[in-house]
């Protein structure tokens, strides 16, 4: 659980990280079972992007438009070219986009 305000997480098979330090994320990645999840935070997605730290990036696209909100790729320093793994349409007619970063950043 990434937080700069919780001082402890009651979930099993949970580890509190307060602070990106690049080589602690990718040992936690290292561990089995450790899959990482983002709902919600665009910054930790900026931070985890520009670090070259996210495996795969799993995009819902919502029939609405909105016409304004918050960018989730907003200050990103390099592009990222991105291959499509994975599809899936719901009834809803929302669609999941499932895509892995083509090459590893320098």
């Amino acid at each position: 659980v990434f937080s700069r305000t919780l001082e402890s997480v009651e979930w099993n098979n949970s580890t509190l990280v307060k602070e990106v330090v690049p080589e602690d994320i990718e040992q936690l990645k290292r561990e089995p079972g450790r899959d990482m999840v983002i709902y919600g935070s665009a910054s930790l997605v900026r931070t985890l992007t520009n670090l070259g730290l996210i495996d795969e990036y799993q995009i819902l696209v919502h029939p609405v438009i909105l016409g304004s909100g918050k960018p989730l790729f907003q200050d990103i320093k390099d592009q990222v070219k991105l291959k499509l793994v994975n599809t899936k349409t719901h009834p809803s007619g929302v669609v999941l986009l499932s895509y892995q970063p083509r090459e590893k950043r320098d």
